[in-house]
């Protein structure tokens, strides 16, 4: 009896539903006063700490133990029900209340034990409805939503009905997409500066929750799904905007979008081995497509749906739209839906289910195949035999090819190019031994692992003989030098006496105490010192300076060994039996149209044709294009050849075209018989004919030419000389220039004494005690990689060296200038020019018409400059040589562009290692200044924990109110955090060799 009048107290549920219930039917019945709205108000929040409270302390001990808690019996009454029908059935007055937020405050307090969590999740409206809630302008009820439904994203099952239920508040908002009323909340200002951070930052954990939580956490198709529709709404511009906010909270949900982005991103343009891609462009998109389909079999329905989609409607009104959101929908299924068939967003194509589709399609195609199978076996064409022979054929024209595309190049069968990187000393293959020996000899000579067999010197003819072969450049190959001591009985010393002569004395380098990595340089010579930049150079001093500790320690031989490259590919990234194996024809030869269009249209053509045409058919419509863009008649075009152009009426270009339209005996023997069909003759018919009658025409017109084109001519290789001396730098002027600026340049040869020391130190053998190397060792600095970290090489190395100790060095760039512009000259081509101008000349002069009197003074002024031209050669020539004599190169062999060019690489390699030196201080800088302020958040964020853990009464706090703590501080996402953060700090360090390939960073949507 005491239990049932107790019912209508407080302690129990039964008299907050009814109250619920009364406050749901009086809401829109009267208005209520400010008492009655309190009164209200204190109720629910009664409601919401009854809730937050696990037993029901106001009942006697006598009773406790037969009275099930406040929760169970508030479930059990369908408690919630009540609730999720007083916030469906709210007004826009007391949505706008406080009655609103302490109602969210009571699913929030129901969900904070594991029972009430289950029964909210199991509802079927409640967060549906609890999304609706966001609808309301009331920061504090927005708050409360964001919070719940991020925290139901990290409970298990509840990151999809998240989804569902913002699919659901679309349609409740009528929004134009999911997701808009979040984007325009996050980018709106509330006035109030604590109110609008709450808010905010409500938001951003919310959306770092949809995304990295459910099916995020291991999909990155679903991720890049997910915020798709997040960068379509423009989030990033918002979280830019953020950024001013300069809330530490804040920032950090803003740290974790982006980084998990770019994460994501990179990760992303992985599989298409890029560093980036646009999704803003529609061009790079269809492009990567194209190129991933490209030789494969679905090539050609990739084809077709492009082929289809050209079909599609595009007018505005109708339907059109629709068409292309059901094809969006399709795609995105195809690419989200799990191989099980599950969806883990709100399917957009319900009963479509992606793997049994094409469960049926792989049973068509296995049937289909399984049949010719079946039908070539019957007919026993021995197929196997046939593809096998032509296997055997094919691979033995692609030795073949490959054989005379290495002989060509100088370079026999097997054998590794001169001191590429990674390489030992040169090695000539021996007659007879297999190229894969030669490549092992290589790598392994100088370790001794392996010893090459002197069988196959003995036995070649003509070499048994010898003993010793020389390489191309005189030098003595390894293999050779081994085989001849130990065919004779000698030592390798006795060996080398011989034909190397008297050795220089050696020099005194001090030695590591372990094995360091090698700079594979070129040695020069000793023969070659005399005369030349090493004489001068005394590397003994560098190794003062030096701190030969770092270099041996950054430079050790002894590292973890790097997996080598796979095999090659062919270019197209097929297998050659890959169109026997079942593939696709290559796509280029479907879209290919037969000869017969070709004909077609040729007869066609020839239909249309009213005029005579007697000359070919290729050659007339040639001339007629020609005749179109002079604009000049006959009558025009032969009077300015016979006055020699005195009005200008012909440019340089046309002159040029014209004399491949020159009438030949062919043509004018044709157009002679038809020449009384003159007014019938197609318009390039009629033109030869008419220039055929110009007496000395083709000899005229090239004489024109060059007189037009010989002052342009000489300015290509002449200095003009303009104002107060200043030279325009020409070919010659680039050449002499570039001379004068390496033989001069003081810096050169201090980098070269520095580079010298750094060889002759690392070096052993035969490849130490140098006193000179090959300017082409320059660009191979940088191929010796550091042992401690791979993006680190000898050449960012030399420069911190000579940044520290030789500053003086750092001129180098403004001495060597002139460099460039010299590197892209070819001694070839221009004495090739200037002989053409020489013959042309000549072939002026010794022409006798009319015409001579128009040009007798242009050649007499075009003489005395080629003079001029000449004379400029010859110095040009002669300071070139002296420089490449400077640095004991071949004056025979080497050329200008080659000489300079090796500078100018080598330059361009030495700005971008500075570049990438910069780039990785300020990586440091920036990560050091990140791991202090991590570590300062986190210390306050502890001492914040613990000042909460000291307020804390006798209420307890519950599982879901932590979790949603954790949400609103960012803690959840903090192990997420520290693994991207060394994610990008690894990917970082692979980046690090290349300005010429961009980390990406935050990007704008």
């Amino acid at each position: 009896q005491d239990q049932e009048e107790n019912k209508g107290a407080t302690s129990w549920p039964e008299f907050y539903i009814d109250q619920l219930n009364s406050m749901a039917a009086r809401k829109s019945l009267i208005a209520l006063e400010k008492e009655d709205e309190e009164e209200r108000n204190k109720t629910i929040e009664s409601l919401k700490t009854a809730l937050r409270t696990k037993p029901m302390r106001q009942i006697s001990s006598l009773f406790l133990a037969l009275l099930p808690l406040f929760v169970t019996r508030f479930i059990d009454l369908d408690g919630l029900s009540c609730i999720l029908n007083f916030l469906k059935s709210m007004d826009y007055e007391t949505a706008e209340s406080r009655i609103h937020t302490s109602l969210i405050g009571c699913i929030k307090a129901l969900m904070n034990n594991s029972l009430g969590r289950a029964h909210v999740l199991a509802h079927s409206e409640s967060i549906n409805v609890i999304a609706q809630s966001l609808s309301t302008e009331n920061i504090k009820t927005k708050v409360a939503v964001l919070e719940i439904m991020g925290a139901v994203c990290l409970v298990p099952g509840g990151h999809k009905k998240v989804l569902e239920a913002m699919l659901h508040y679309q349609k409740y908002a009528s929004e134009r997409t999911r997701f808009q009323t979040l984007i325009n909340d996050l980018d709106k200002s509330t006035g109030r500066y604590r109110d609008e951070v709450n808010l905010k930052t409500a938001i951003m954990s919310f959306i770092n929750a949809v995304l990295s939580q459910g099916a995020g956490v291991e999909s990155l198709d679903f991720r890049l799904h997910l915020r798709y529709e997040f960068l379509m709404l423009g989030i990033q511009p918002v979280i830019d905007k953020l950024r001013e906010h300069e809330n530490s909270t804040l920032d950090r949900h803003l740290d974790f979008f982006e980084m998990l982005r770019n994460e994501d991103e990179l990760e992303f343009a992985k599989r298409f081995e890029l560093v980036h891609i646009d999704t803003k462009s529609a061009t790079q998109m269809f492009e990567l497509t194209r190129k991933r389909l490209t030789h494969t079999e679905a090539y050609p329905h990739f084809m077709s749906i492009l082929h289809h989609c050209l079909q599609m409607p595009y007018k505005r009104s109708g339907n059109t739209v629709q068409y292309w959101l059901l094809l969006d929908r399709i795609v995105q299924q195809i690419v989200i839906q799990s191989d099980k068939g599950q969806d883990p967003d709100a399917t957009p194509l319900e009963n479509f289910n992606i793997k049994n589709v094409v469960r049926m399609l792989v049973n068509e195609n296995e049937v289909k195949q399984w049949k010719e199978q079946a039908e070539k076996m019957r007919k026993g064409e021995g197929g196997d035999d046939a593809d096998t022979e032509q296997d055997e054929r094919e691979a033995g024209e692609g030795v073949h090819r490959a054989q005379a595309g290495q002989a060509a190049s100088g370079r026999p069968h097997g054998a590794a190019p001169r001191d590429e990187p990674g390489e030992g000393p040169n090695l000539l293959p021996v007659h007879g031994q297999p190229p894969a020996q030669v490549s092992r000899s290589s790598a392994n000579a100088q370790g001794g692992l392996w010893q090459p067999s002197c069988q196959g010197l003995r036995h070649s003819p003509g070499r048994a003989s010898k003993g010793i072969q020389t390489s191309g450049d005189g030098e003595i190959s390894p293999v050779q030098l081994h085989c001849a001591s130990v065919e004779n009985n000698q030592p390798l010393s006795a060996s080398l006496a011989a034909p190397l002569g008297l050795a220089l004395k050696k020099k005194s380098i001090p030695q590591p105490t372990n094995a360091l990595k090698s700079f594979n340089w070129s040695k020069l010579p000793e023969n070659k010192l005399a005369g030349t930049v090493w004489t001068e150079i005394d590397d003994a001093k560098v190794f003062k300076i030096l701190d030969l500790e770092d270099l041996e320690r950054t430079f050790s031989a002894y590292q973890r060994q790097q997996v080598a490259p796979g095999s090659s590919v062919p270019p197209c990234g097929l297998n050659p039996s890959a169109t026997r194996a079942g593939c696709a024809p290559c796509p280029q030869r479907v879209c290919e149209s037969g000869p017969h269009d070709a004909i077609d249209d040729t007869l066609s053509s020839r239909h249309k044709v009213k005029e005579l045409s007697v000359i070919d058919g290729r050659r007339a419509q040639n001339c007629n294009i020609l005749l179109s863009r002079l604009k000049l008649s006959n009558e025009e075009i032969k009077r300015a050849i016979l006055t020699m152009d005195e009005q200008e009426d012909l440019p340089k270009d046309m002159l040029e075209q014209l004399l491949k339209f020159v009438p030949e005996k062919g043509d004018i023997d044709l157009l002679e018989e038809h020449k009384h069909e003159l007014d019938r003759m197609a318009k390039a018919d009629r033109f030869l004919f008419e220039m055929s009658r110009i007496n000395h025409y083709q000899q005229r017109l090239q004489s024109l030419y060059f007189k037009k084109k010989f002052a342009e001519r000489v300015a290509e290789v002449k200095p003009k000389v303009e104002g107060k001396g200043d030279i325009h730098v020409c070919v010659l002027a680039a050449i002499r220039a570039g001379s004068k600026a390496v033989l001069q340049s003081s810096s050169l040869q201090q980098l070269l004494e520095v580079v010298l020391a750094f060889g002759n130190y690392m070096n052993k053998g035969q490849r130490g005690n140098a006193f000179g190397f090959k300017i082409s060792s320059l660009n191979k600095i940088a191929d010796t990689k550091s042992s401690i970290d791979k993006n680190i090489t000898l050449l960012h190395y030399l420069i911190t060296i000579v940044e520290k100790k030789y500053p003086k060095v750092l001129r180098l760039h403004e001495e060597l200038r002139d460099i460039p512009q010299a590197a892209k000259v070819n001694m070839t081509e221009l004495e090739k020019e200037i002989n053409t101008l020489r013959s042309g000349l000549r072939a002026v002069e010794t022409v006798r018409d009319k015409f001579v009197a128009v040009v007798s003074q242009f050649i007499t002024l075009a003489s005395f400059s080629f003079s001029d031209v000449e004379d400029l050669l010859m110095e040009a020539k002669e300071l070139f040589s002296k420089a490449v004599k400077h640095f004991g190169e071949d004056t025979d062999k080497m050329q200008p562009d080659e000489f300079f060019g090796i500078f100018d690489q080598f330059l361009q390699a030495v700005t971008e290692a500075k570049q990438e030196n910069e780039n990785m201080r300020r990586r440091k800088e920036e990560e050091e200044r990140r791991a202090r302020m991590e570590a300062q958040l986190k210390e306050q964020r502890e001492r914040e924990r613990k000042a909460r853990k000291a307020k804390e009464s006798g209420e307890e706090g519950g599982e879901f109110d932590d979790l949603v703590s954790a949400l609103r501080s960012g803690e959840v996402f903090d192990k997420d955090l520290s693994k991207l953060k060394r994610n990008r700090k690894r990917i970082a360090n692979q980046l690090a060799d290349g300005s010429r390939e961009r980390p990406v960073t935050k990007l704008n949507f």
